[in-house]
């Protein structure tokens, strides 16, 4: 099989260079990118980004750059645009039979997560993806509520009879958004893939977590940082591994 991870990461950022910011005096994505180079399937790696300290700072941990275009970097870009881009790349160096997709923002991730997502794909061919996701019943569709024009709410599903009990509800997942685990070409290009992000095709299998914590404040730094000392997780150290 041929394995491929992709980091994608752009520089703007409502927190500057946040996929750089030190936690734990390490680079944020050096923390994802470790994972996944410790993963005993993963043999390639690159990085799509239209920031050069982005993929300067990923060349340090391995990974070949790619310099995405302008209308792929904007705050309104599609995540999957992005992936696709890269991946018509990435091909010209040889086959893709599982890419996958890291975001540089979340450096709570582990090694085991990602070889149990691959594990989990290769075990299931008809799937077109595994992703990690977890269940938040406290937010659940079916308790949502939009707002009318005169400012009250009303019920975004339209479900007759929510239960206000949250185990009565139908089982509610929702993505990390950590890292994805896609099969090749047939789950990015697949022209039936799921909304908001079809790159993961039209039948994706969940990794239950219990969540991921995404970095967007200096907050989530903190938060990072706890969790990877809970988890034990080791320093980053890519050697002789850097790309110059």
């Amino acid at each position: 099989m041929n394995i491929v991870a992709l980091m994608i990461g752009r520089g703007g950022s409502s927190l500057k260079d946040k996929n750089i910011l030190p936690v734990l005096g390490v680079p944020l994505l050096h923390w994802t990118a470790a994972a996944a180079r410790h993963s005993r399937h993963v043999d390639r790696f690159y990085i799509s980004s239209d920031c050069q300290r982005i993929l300067q700072t990923a060349r340090e941990a391995g990974y070949r750059p790619i310099e995405r275009p302008a209308e792929l970097a904007s705050a309104t870009a599609q995540s999957s645009d992005a992936v696709r881009h890269a991946f018509e790349i990435m091909e010209r160096d040889g086959p893709i039979d599982v890419l996958v997709v890291q975001h540089a923002n979340v450096g709570t991730v582990s090694t085991a997560q990602i070889d149990a997502c691959i594990d989990l794909l290769l075990a299931n061919p008809e799937a077109t993806s595994v992703v990690p996701a977890h269940q938040h019943p406290e937010y659940h569709p079916m308790r949502a509520k939009r707002l009318r024009s005169d400012g009250s709410l009303e019920p975004f599903v339209a479900e007759g009879g929510v239960s206000a009990n949250r185990q009565d509800l139908p089982t509610c997942y929702f993505f990390d958004h950590s890292f994805w685990v896609l099969r090749g070409r047939d789950a990015v290009f697949d022209p039936l893939g799921q909304q908001p992000w079809p790159c993961m095709g039209s039948r994706i299998l969940p990794f239950e977590t219990s969540g991921c914590r995404d970095v967007h404040d200096l907050a989530d730094l903190e938060t990072t940082a706890q969790w990877i000392t809970e988890h034990s997780i080791p320093i980053p150290d890519f050697g002789a591994d850097k790309i110059r």
